[in-house]
């Protein structure tokens, strides 16, 4: 028998549209820090090398916090 009534199943919860945007942010500065550190232990050996390693990934980091500023400014759905 067909049943008139719609089921009782809760809708999903609608898709997050800055979910991409979030998952880069966190791994600009993860993946960020990550190279800084790495680029300061390979400086004590090869400071060239370190300084080569640690600036970008100090950029990187800095490009996380910053995308979390504008994450915040974009308003909507949080």
């Amino acid at each position: 028998m067909a049943d008139a009534t719609p089921d009782n199943n809760p809708t999903p919860n609608p898709p997050n549209p800055y979910a991409r945007l979030e998952k880069w942010i966190w791994i600009l500065i993860y993946g960020g820090l990550f190279a800084v550190i790495l680029g300061i232990a390979v400086g004590r050996t090869d400071a060239a090398t370190g300084w080569t390693m640690a600036v970008p990934g100090a950029v990187a980091t800095v490009v996380g916090i910053v995308l979390i500023y504008v994450r915040s400014r974009l308003g909507g759905k949080k």
